[in-house]
């Protein structure tokens, strides 16, 4: 005859019970593991998909061609401003693959690109696509960074200043908020422009503490700016085979092609030359 155990039916039920426990322990701590290895990846994503694309992916260059007389037109300008400050301004034009960011510069090699401006706004309700991830990376690669807003004349201007001002968070160091005025009204008078414009600009000017620039082409500076717009710093587009933008308009950028050629850049980009140094440039930004 068997002997009966020593254990009794509620001690053997303890034992399972604490069984099952630790076994549920486990695997509670085993989705703990794996939530935070999902989450660290996560947030790793962007850097490891960076580093991929920085230091592992090949970057070919394309060889890109201007007419000759072009293209001797934008060797004039770089060597005649060669002492001043070059920079780029990029869009959703421009593809962030098409970038070797660490690698950007022009005449031969010689002369670093400095400064990128970045377009994050149209109107009232538009974003730019690359805005983000272009503005993160020119921080990162310590770039002087801007923005700007492209300005619909006809669309309500505190609309449009709001949609600058969430979509743009410049800190101590960014250039100041630049304003792209380039279209013409349709149903409004030039009087309620140039109310609207000031109205746009004192907005951000509240916020940031700093004066915008003004970006034109210098027959609408003419014709719409020059006279209520004096005090703030201008950006002219100016493509003609000249040396200097404008003779009579004090200008702080000048943007002498949409053909530029840099290397490190596998598109032709807007090509910039500030008029000073870097230092000089550096006060035109959000203190």
């Amino acid at each position: 005859m068997k002997k009966k155990s020593k254990v009794n039916p509620p001690t053997r039920a303890r034992h399972r019970h604490r069984k099952n426990l630790r076994k549920k322990r486990l695997k509670v701590l085993l989705l703990v593991l794996l939530a935070l290895a999902l989450g660290t990846g996560f947030l790793l994503k962007e850097k490891i998909t960076l580093y991929i694309a920085t230091y592992v992916q090949p970057f070919e260059h394309k060889h890109l061609k201007n007419s000759p007389t072009e293209q001797e037109r934008i060797e004039r300008i770089i060597s005649h401003h060669a002492d001043q400050t070059f920079g780029i301004d990029l869009s959703h034009y421009q593809n962030p693959e098409d970038l070797m960011w660490d690698s950007l510069n022009i005449g031969h090699g010689t002369i670093p690109i400095e400064f990128v401006i970045l377009r994050a706004t149209m109107g009232s309700n538009g974003k730019d696509k690359n805005f983000s991830e272009f503005w993160a990376l020119a921080a990162q690669k310590d770039k002087l960074r801007g923005a700007y807003h492209f300005y619909r004349p006809d669309e309500d201007p505190i609309k449009q200043a709001a949609q600058f001002l969430e979509t743009v968070q410049l800190a101590p160091g960014d250039l100041a908020p630049v304003l792209d005025i380039e279209r013409h009204p349709h149903r409004i008078s030039k009087k309620q422009l140039r109310k609207n414009l000031q109205i746009f600009l004192d907005i951000l000017e509240q916020r940031y503490h700093v004066k915008p620039i003004l970006y034109t082409y210098y027959h609408y500076y003419n014709d719409y700016l020059e006279k209520d717009f004096a005090q703030y710093p201008v950006w002219l587009a100016n493509y003609n085979d000249v040396l200097v933008p404008h003779e009579k308009i004090s200008w702080a950028i000048w943007q002498f092609t949409e053909n530029g050629i840099v290397h490190g850049i596998n598109t032709k980009v807007d090509l910039n030359v500030f008029n000073g140094s870097l230092r000089a440039m550096e006060e035109l930004t959000v203190q």
